[in-house]
């Protein structure tokens, strides 16, 4: 996140400050578990882009303010709740991935204060999302309504962005009176010539992009396994065909190939009944991990995919490969722990100038933590999604009530790809990998009966499944037909 603390308007300092307020709030009026994830969505889509440093603490920004709050929250009217939550040997990548910074500014001899914010950081920053998605996102209907709120928090920025497309990215020089360098238009004539790239309230394209894409999977996920066929009185088929069409609109070429990654993994269900796409999604993060970090791959294949679909993009993706290559090289110089903070790990000329760009998560992670710290983040992201898939085989993700969990495996797998070549935190990722934790080792979690239609060869759910899955249904007008 960019500190633009220089620009802190009333404006920008009511929203951000006040945010933890709001989610405290929305804890008294609401269920704990609504009240949890509209406060991270919300805030997530409308708070602005900006950090201030807070001596001691982790930066306060966004993701802090919600987390806070949504903490805060939960300790005042679900305490039960928060103090049910029981570890499993499942979260131990989560507790190595915390404690991992201590080691990393130990042994680079940066002392123990500064191992211990950085522990500090790490926990309030990845932990506690992951504790309260552990403790919310506790079975299958609980999945269910967080893929509905991201599949709305969709369709309310849709119009968002078209407008951005038009008058190029103003909306939060409109609302918080400071605007992300260039306006966007230097993409008009990129990947379509009609419009720039909006950004609305995330502070690039690229975060803009990745979050249409998780609301698109899920939307069209939920309405083509039946999970979801009207929303507040329309149906829910068109709804996802227009999202679509703005999710590719944003000009993110990232991520709508995850958007066409995912969908296909997910379809690819249906022909082949078998899990080995889901399985090759998860192995896909590791394995360019391994061939990128020996450099026994240059990835030029990619590079050229990306010049036949516009010469930029490949440049720009030549570039961050480039730089890759050569913080691996001195990222496994130390190869355990990492170097550190303070930009120990990054590359500078004999002037002392910096001369790499650190774009992708994986690089800075193996810079700063190592392997040890790079396994334990690639682990949080890829076991759920595997061991869901030991819970519920991949036919039964056809099932409505399992397609919302199905889904959101999907999303924290493509999240972890795209951190290949982008570092955007988004929390909602993090809970949704705890829950997925969660759904995945409970003892008596039931598991969803799905049978052959012995016509038409077709997935239809149990008779007994269908009417428990009716009693799912969320109030507040979501229904299904």
């Amino acid at each position: 996140m960019i500190d633009y603390s220089r620009y802190m308007s009333a404006t920008v300092m009511l929203a951000i400050l006040g945010w933890p307020l709001v989610s405290v709030m929305l804890f008294a009026m609401l269920p704990p578990r609504r009240a949890l994830f509209i406060s991270y969505l919300a805030g997530w889509m409308f708070l602005p882009e900006v950090s201030f440093p807070v001596p001691g603490l982790p930066d306060y920004g966004k993701t802090m303010a919600a987390t806070i709050g949504a903490a805060v929250g939960a300790f005042l009217f679900d305490f039960k709740a928060v103090s049910s939550f029981r570890p499993t040997w499942a979260d131990l990548p989560m507790a190595v991935w915390c404690v991992c910074p201590f080691a990393s500014s130990y042994t680079n001899g940066l002392g123990v204060y500064d191992g211990v914010s950085a522990v500090f950081q790490t926990v309030v920053t990845w932990g506690l999302p992951y504790v309260l998605g552990r403790v919310y996102l506790r079975n299958l209907e609980a999945f269910r309504e967080l893929a509905v709120m991201l599949f709305i928090g969709g369709l309310i920025y849709a119009p968002l962005c078209i407008f951005e497309m038009r008058m190029s990215p103003v909306l939060n020089r409109y609302v918080y009176g400071f605007g992300f360098g260039r306006g966007g238009g230097e993409y008009a004539s990129e990947l379509g010539v009609w419009g720039s790239r909006p950004r609305v309230f995330m502070g690039s394209g690229l975060a803009l992009g990745t979050f249409m894409t998780a609301a698109c999977i899920m939307g069209v996920w939920l309405w083509y396994t039946g999970a979801l066929r009207r929303l507040y009185g329309y149906a829910v088929g068109p709804l996802c065909g227009g999202l679509v069409l703005v999710a590719f609109g944003c000009k993110n070429l990232g991520a709508c190939a995850l958007l066409v990654f995912g969908l296909a993994g997910l379809f690819s269900i249906r022909l082949i009944k078998r899990s080995w796409i889901i399985y090759a999604l998860i192995l896909a993060a590791p394995a360019y991990m391994g061939f990128r970090a020996t450099g026994k791959w240059s990835a030029d294949s990619m590079v050229k995919v990306a010049s036949a679909i516009h010469p930029k993009r490949g440049q720009s993706l030549q570039g961050r490969l480039d730089n890759d290559s050569m913080l691996a090289e001195k990222a496994l110089q130390r190869p355990a722990f990492g170097w550190g903070g303070w930009g120990r790990s990054r590359i500078y000329d004999e002037n002392g100038k910096d001369i790499c760009v650190t774009d992708g998560l994986w690089i800075i992670t193996l810079g700063v933590t190592g392997l040890v710290g790079l396994t334990s983040l690639t682990t949080i992201l890829t076991l759920p999604a595997a061991l869901l898939l030991r819970r519920y085989p991949a036919r039964q993700w056809l099932d409505p009530r399992v397609a919302p969990v199905a889904a959101a495996a999907v999303l924290v797998v493509l999240y972890m790809i795209d951190n290949l070549f982008n570092s955007m935190f988004n929390p909602v990722y993090v809970m949704a990998a705890a829950g997925l934790i969660s759904v995945a080792t409970a003892r008596a979690a039931p598991a969803a009966r799905v049978v052959m239609h012995p016509r038409t060869a077709d997935f239809h759910t149990d008779p007994l499944d269908r009417a428990l899955a009716a009693q799912s249904v969320l109030t507040t007008g979501v229904n299904r037909r």
